[in-house]
């Protein structure tokens, strides 16, 4: 119960996402087509949240790492669980696009 409450509460152990891009991840920002062409992180998939489930082919392997975006962390929360129950084997909700940028480098 402790260890999920501080998973809840974002204490657990902190991704490093720049080596999850080094092993090969996909970023999947889940913003709408408009916000994405207003910015965004270089190499990352475009696929708004509202047709993810229908575009999961896009995404790629559901045995490598996938890094979901978007603008504050809300909606990628939400393709994190899409993708988990489409059977994706390690997905990482990366927050806001901005600050997952910085994160990586």
């Amino acid at each position: 119960m402790i260890e999920s409450l501080k998973r809840i509460l974002g204490l657990g152990p902190k991704t490093n996402y720049a080596q999850l891009l080094e092993q090969g991840a996909t970023i999947v920002d889940v913003r709408t087509k408009g916000e994405f062409s207003s910015g965004h992180i270089n190499g990352s998939k475009n696929i708004p949240l509202n047709s993810l489930a229908q575009n999961l082919k896009k995404v790629g392997d559901k045995n490598k790492p996938v890094i979901t975006c978007c603008a504050s962390g809300m909606r990628s929360a939400s393709a994190k669980n899409i993708l988990k129950s489409a059977g994706f084997t390690e997905v990482h909700n990366g927050g806001g696009w901005r600050n997952l940028q910085n994160k990586i480098g």
